[in-house]
């Protein structure tokens, strides 16, 4: 009897939302090869002015998988909807998502695309820095405690079933993102990260989390001003109070 045929390997998009990470994109971009070598990479940049279009593009002339969008707009929300549509539009099996600025390893992608293959009825997989063997590397305590309420705050109001609710490092299952009508979100700027999960919990979405080490930028600035911090706690009593 022969054998049976061995299943499709997944197609698997990973996006990655830049904005001036030229001295982190360059270091990335082979680490995410060797870390998954069949995935597609997706870069989905805001128009940056150091250089990061021209070193992905150079990257994209060595490597057929990696691809660049660039956008008009900005912001973090709007970059990561983008990624996502693109995953549905190009008919990926999963999406994972990373910062692109190495606070996330790239080594730690592996495990959560493991996770979601173990798992055929868990539609996201969160790279989770507050589960147990989870860790924050380089933030000063003032940091730590603000991460700590607003997930806390996530967890109880927007009645959220994992502890990380703030973390960009998530592998979906892209059946799952097609439910959740990107079009119609509200949050432009880091609040999307809890809005996603908010819309894939209502429409029954099963999740899961892996611990994984949160290391804090060696390279560039952060984007997450005063300012959009305000925002995105705004963003998220919204949606807390159902509107």
């Amino acid at each position: 009897m022969a054998p049976p045929p061995l299943a499709p390997k997944p197609r698997v998009l990973i996006g990655v939302c830049t904005l001036n990470e030229a001295d982190n994109i360059v270091t990335m971009l082979p680490l995410l090869r060797r870390s998954v070598p069949d995935a597609d990479i997706l870069v989905i940049d805001d128009r940056s002015t150091d250089g990061t279009i021209q070193l992905v593009e150079a990257a994209a002339k060595q490597d057929p998988k990696i691809h660049l969008d660039v956008r008009d707009e900005r912001g973090l929300g709007g970059a990561i909807r983008h990624a996502m549509q693109a995953a549905v539009d190009r008919g990926y099996d999963f999406f994972i998502n990373l910062d692109g600025d190495l606070s996330h390893n790239p080594q730690q992608l592996p495990q959560l695309l493991e996770r979601s293959l173990a798992l055929p009825a868990v539609d996201v997989v969160i790279g989770s820095r507050y589960v147990d063997q989870g860790k924050i590397v380089g933030w000063p305590m003032h940091r730590r405690i603000m991460s700590r309420m607003v997930n806390r705050f996530a967890t109880l109001c927007l009645r959220l079933p994992v502890q990380d609710c703030s973390g960009s490092m998530r592998c979906y299952r892209v059946s799952a993102i097609e439910k959740i009508s990107l079009g119609t979100m509200r949050s432009n700027g880091y609040s999307v990260l809890e809005e996603i999960l908010v819309r894939l919990h209502r429409n029954g979405s099963p999740m899961a989390e892996v611990p994984i080490t949160f290391t804090d930028r060696l390279r560039g600035q952060s984007k997450l001003t005063p300012k959009e911090a305000a925002r995105s706690i705004w963003q998220m009593l919204k949606l807390a109070a159902g509107s």
